[in-house]
C-alpha cells in the first residue's frame, strides 16, 4: 500500500515495514520458501508502484498476478488481514491498469 511516499510492505512484530519510493531501483529479488509471502509481497509492491505513477513490468508465467487487472472481493481472510495490518480506514478494493501479451 502506497502512502506518504512509502510502500507499506508488512509487519515485523508490531512494527510497520516500509520502503521509501526513492530508495527503490530497477532490480530486486524476493526470495523465500513456499508459502512465505513472496507473491503477495510482489503484488503489494506492483500495486503501490502503480499508485505512485511508476510503470511496472511483470513476467507472470504461472498466472499468479493476473487478478491485478480486476478489483478484489471481500472474504473472511481478507477482512482479517485488513484489520491485522491496521489499514481499515485507507484500504479499498480496486483494479490496476494492465496489458498483456501471450506468445507461443
Amino acid at each position: 500500500m502506497y502512502t506518504d511516499g512509502k510502500i507499506y510492505i508488512g509487519l515485523a512484530g508490531e512494527k510497520r515495514v516500509t520502503m521509501q519510493l526513492d530508495m527503490a531501483n530497477r532490480h530486486g529479488l524476493i526470495a523465500g520458501a513456499s508459502g512465505t509471502g513472496k507473491t503477495i509481497t510482489m503484488k503489494v509492491m506492483a500495486e503501490s508502484f502503480s499508485d505512485a505513477g511508476v510503470p511496472v513490468f511483470l513476467c507472470d508465467v504461472k498466472g499468479d498476478v493476473s487478478g491485478l487487472a480486476m478489483p478484489g472481493v471481500s472474504s473472511e481472510g481478507m477482512e482479517k488481514r485488513i484489520d491485522k495490518f491496521g489499514i481499515r480506514d485507507s484500504f479499498q478494493y480496486q483494479a490496476y491498469p494492465a496489458s498483456w501479451s501471450i506468445r507461443r
